[in-house]
This record gives C-alpha cells, structure tokens and sequence, in this order.
C-alpha cells in the first residue's frame, strides 16, 4: 500500500521551468519555516524551483509515531523525480546524504548545512565524547516529557532563547523529541564520493554562540562537517554564528546560487 505523501511548499519566483532544489530540514521546524527553516531562502526562486519537504511529523506532513531518517531518504528520493539539487540541515543533512547515496543519478548537487551524521567522524575525539554524552541523552530523557519542556530544553537549557510554542511548533517538539537518533546514523560516503556533482559542506564559526551550546553541538558538528568534506572531496563553507542559512543567508543563498550554476553547466 503506497505511503501518504509528505507535504512540500513549492516556491518558482522567476525559477519556473528550471532545475528544482529540494530542501530537507532540521529538528524543532519545518520547511518553510522563518525560525529555524528554509524562510530565508526563498529569494533563490527566482534561479531554480525550491521544494520545501515538511519532514513526516513535522509542518503540514502526515502524522508518525517514530520519526527516522532512514524514511525521510526515502522521501527524498520519491521527491527528486528526475533529478535535483539538493540541500539538507541537522537531522535532514543525514536524510538528503542517505538519499544522495542510494540514488546518486538523481541528485544534481548536494549542499549540507552542519549535517548531525556525527557517526562519520566517530574516531574525532570531540564527536566520540558527543556520541556518548548523546546516546546517554536519550536513555535519560523522561518518556512522558512533555513537548513544552523539551523545547525548553533544547533552547534554554543550551542558552538559546525558546521560540514561542505554538502548535505547530509543539508538535515538531513533539516529533524531534521520538525520532530515531540521526547522529548514530551508518552512511556510506564512497557513493558520494564517487559522484559527478558538485558538493557544499556548510558549517558556523559558532564564535558568539552560548559556551555550552557551542561546546555541546558546534564543535561536534564542525568536526563532523570537515570529515565529511575531506572524505569526498567538498567544498567546506565557514560563516560566521551558528545557523548559517538564517543567520548568514545572503552568504550561504550565494554559495548554493553558485553550487547549482556549476552543476547545471552554467560555469
């Protein structure tokens, strides 16, 4: 029986009849989403059609009662029709790279914004000591937490200021808070590195960021970010803050704007 299929916010301001871009993002969020998603990105319609995937749980998706990675690749693939660029944050970077990997002929590009597959770069002494402050993490997280209090934590407790909690936000507390670790993820990068598209590794410098949240997420995910890079020949784009494409779009829409040219053949 096929799946429902997820919700996607289509954006072809001037980019209508041109290659499509398919945004996959993080934890807490959703698409489009001006807080934490794919809001700031919308001038880049005007060069390509943007897709915005609400991951399943999340934004106007249908429900599910564990969110996974491994699913949302599935998504992606279904999402890339013939072929498309493609752009992935946190826990969607890990959805876009399995994706990217099993489907390689599908992907024109790939663009990962600060990717949680953390797994990759197990032998980094700074991601082995996130690995395990994670995995204690979830064995210690209150199965009946409610999901106010998990975006609480997720924000205040790291430093960061709480986003108001509507409903929608909630329930992607909700779903974040059940989804099947994406920083323990097994991803093959040969696939990608073996690939003929161009691929954009994307990372902060996280200086002005709260201590903890810095210590406890930017340096794994910088560490992880330059794995990644090195393993398959990427380019590694450093931006100043620690959420580059809502914090730094003007820089980071100019890398992708540059990413798809070189892709499509544009030089």
């Amino acid at each position: 029986m096929p799946r429902t299929p997820v919700h996607v916010t289509v954006w072809e301001d001037g980019g209508a009849g041109k290659p499509s871009a398919l945004f996959v993002h993080n934890v807490i969020t959703w698409g489009d989403d001006a807080a934490y998603g794919f809001a700031a990105q919308r001038p880049l319609a005007a060069h390509a059609r943007l897709l915005l995937m609400d991951r399943r749980g999340y934004g106007r998706s249908p429900e599910v009662e564990r969110g996974d990675y491994a699913v949302d690749a599935e998504d992606v693939v279904a999402l890339l029709g013939d072929g498309a660029h493609l752009v992935g944050h946190g826990y969607g970077g890990v959805g876009a790279l399995l994706a990217a990997s099993r489907r390689p002929d599908l992907v024109r590009s790939l663009t990962l914004i600060q990717p949680g597959a953390l797994r990759v770069a197990a032998d980094h002494p700074v991601v082995a000591e996130a690995l395990e402050r994670a995995r204690q993490g979830v064995a210690d997280l209150p199965q009946d937490l409610p999901p106010r209090e998990f975006l609480r934590a997720s924000t205040e407790g790291l430093g960061l200021a709480m986003p108001e909690p509507t409903p929608e936000r909630l329930r992607a507390a909700r779903t974040s808070m059940r989804e099947r670790p994406c920083w323990d993820a097994d991803i093959p990068l040969r696939p990608i590195a073996d690939a003929p598209w161009p691929v954009l590794l994307v990372s902060g410098d996280w200086a002005g960021a709260p201590e903890l949240y810095r210590r406890y997420a930017g340096e794994p995910l910088i560490a992880c970010a330059e794995t990644i890079a090195e393993t398959v020949g990427a380019r590694h784009l450093r931006v100043p803050g620690f959420y580059p494409h809502t914090q730094q779009p003007e820089r980071v829409n100019e890398a992708l704007r540059q990413l798809w040219r070189e892709a499509d053949g544009g030089g």
